[in-house]
């Protein structure tokens, strides 16, 4: 079975409040990319990765961390779009019809481990489509346009969704052929196609570091390993 990633970093990380994009902020020396990439490079389970950054950006990218951390799978850097789904759909035209599975990652998850990894692979052998995801942990309020409580929903239903995301290559190439490309995530564009996605069991440390507190666990969880 031959499977691909695509690691999505083209983000612009307003949240981060920072003059330097989020994916590109270092954590002992090193960037959040980086340490991101490493997982999937380590992965017996994935034959390549394209990666997807600002158009600006990949010059860059190529000699500071592809080549600089040898990272032999990453066949191509590409630049995304406006949107992330523009950016996944860059990613996309670059992968090889032989692809059986692909495997969407956000560049800023860099704790995932290589079990989730093989995890999201066999579920989207298996189901054609799946998504890593986690039980919150909060109880969840659904507001009013007032900014009242509207409804509280059954909190045993309710999952965080994650990445990866993994699809059989035939289901995420007919699902990027949608017009609209909107969806804030790859299983959204699956669901409109009548796609039934998986969930499967991911991690709680799989963090996307995307405001300044995320960073200071980010450093708890580096020094943690």
């Amino acid at each position: 079975m031959k499977v691909a990633a695509i690691i999505v970093a083209a983000g612009s990380g307003k949240r981060m409040l920072s003059a330097v994009k989020k994916q590109y902020l270092e954590l002992r020396g090193r960037s959040v990319l980086s340490y991101t990439l490493e997982k999937f490079q380590l992965s017996e389970s994935v034959d390549d990765i394209v990666l997807v950054v600002g158009k600006e950006e990949t010059g860059f990218v190529q000699d500071e961390i592809v080549d600089k951390y040898s990272f032999s799978k990453v066949k191509a850097v590409v630049a995304g779009g406006k949107e992330r789904a523009e950016s996944v759909k860059n990613g996309l035209s670059l992968i090889d019809e032989s692809c059986d599975v692909v495997l969407v990652h956000d560049g800023v998850r860099p704790f995932l481990s290589e079990a989730l990894i093989d995890r999201c692979i066999s579920a989207a052998n298996e189901y054609g489509a799946c998504i890593a995801a986690v039980p919150v942990k909060d109880t969840i309020k659904i507001s009013d346009k007032d900014g009242f409580v509207a409804q509280t929903p059954d909190r045993s239903s309710l999952w965080a969704a994650q990445t990866p995301q993994a699809f059989k290559y035939e289901i995420i190439k007919k699902a990027y052929e949608c017009p609209d490309l909107k969806a804030t995530d790859d299983s959204m564009l699956a669901e409109a196609c009548g796609v039934k996605v998986k969930l499967v069991e991911g991690e709680y440390e799989n963090i996307k570091i995307t405001t300044p507190e995320d960073m200071l666990i980010a450093e708890g969880l580096i020094a943690s390993k």
